[in-house]
């Protein structure tokens, strides 16, 4: 029996030259192991899709290919185009592995996951340790959501974290165990599970579809497991250009908004945003009395009040929900 194939995903957006840095970190990386790299590039416009390619050509990198998605449906359906290509003699791999234009696997980080997934078969999905630059952790293991999550991360008052800490969202871990769901920086992820619960739920544009996948995976019995000796360095948002937002984008409420409804259903998501606004309308509150820093981004309770009070209407209506900006709009 062969030994099982590894599909690499990069997924560029007007960040050529990040993703071919990625993708050639992805390559050493692979070095050993049996697969390809595909980089989808998520219809930029800019010239990325030209760069990449001549540089895969003139550099001479084999089993690397670069395709269009021909339509920018944002992250979960770009890396879709990714999954559906297959392998370039048009059999299906073993393992799909998703990595970010802005993430660096240091070079036995792909083999840790591939050896987990060989040797675990009750993961589904294997994601890594993801540190900044600086050497820092960053944040990618996580709980659900759910209507306490929402109380607790919205008003930000010590005794009621204390009593509502299993229900926190994010998980600080350093050692590997199983988590809810992962960030997608850095995931491999069997084909057999993509193959029985579907794909990224394309109607999410941005954030909350790693988390619905993740889902589908545990409802379906498959784990998901972080592991903290695979290491990858992330620089974060470039391509959604998350840092220097000034006001959450509405596609971060759009999808919010769906994955509750839609996991959840609409009762609950409704729920779900009267204690985000109750928690973050006390957190305010006490801001103004004590003078701390308040550190919401600017109109965030009214804009997710406005937002997710239009789409009862629209979901009673039958219509979507769901907009369709271009990422780093």
């Amino acid at each position: 029996m062969s030994d099982p194939r590894i599909l690499t995903i990069v997924l560029n957006y007007k960040t050529a030259q990040m993703t071919l840095d990625a993708a050639e970190a992805a390559r050493t990386a692979m070095q050993g192991l049996p697969g390809e790299i595909v980089i989808v590039d998520n219809d930029s416009q800019d010239g990325s899709f030209e760069t990449i390619t001549a540089h895969v050509a003139s550099a001479g990198w084999d089993n690397t290919r670069v395709i269009q998605s021909g339509h920018n449906g944002g992250f979960g359906a770009g890396n879709n185009v990714g999954i559906r290509a297959g392998l370039s003699d048009g059999s299906r791999p073993d393992y799909v592995y998703i990595l970010n234009s802005d993430a660096f696997p240091k070079p036995d980080a792909i083999r840790v996951l591939y050896d987990h997934l060989n040797t675990t078969p009750t993961t589904g999905f294997a994601g890594s340790f993801i540190a900044g630059e600086d050497g820092v952790q960053h944040t990618t293991t996580f709980r659900f959501p759910s209507v306490w999550s929402e109380l607790e991360g919205a008003i930000r008052f010590g005794p009621v974290s204390k009593l509502l800490k299993s229900y926190r969202v994010p998980r600080e871990l350093t050692a590997s165990a199983p988590v809810d769901w992962l960030a997608g920086a850095s995931v491999m992820i069997r084909q057999d599970v993509l193959d029985e619960i579907g794909l990224f739920d394309e109607t999410f544009f941005l954030y909350f579809e790693e988390t619905d996948l993740c889902r589908r995976a545990q409802k379906a019995g498959h784990s998901v497991m972080f592991l903290a000796d695979s290491v990858v360095t992330h620089l974060g948002s470039v391509s959604t250009g998350m840092k220097q937002w000034q006001r959450v984008p509405d596609y971060w409420f759009d999808s919010r908004w769906y994955y509750f409804a839609k996991n959840h259903g609409r009762a609950y998501a409704i729920s779900a945003t009267l204690l985000h606004l109750t928690g973050g309308s006390l957190h305010w509150l006490r801001c103004k009395l004590t003078g701390k820093r308040y550190g919401v981004a600017p109109h965030f309770l009214r804009t997710m009040a406005a937002h997710d009070f239009a789409a009862v209407f629209k979901s009673q209506r039958g219509q979507p929900v769901q907009a369709r900006p271009q990422i780093g709009e």
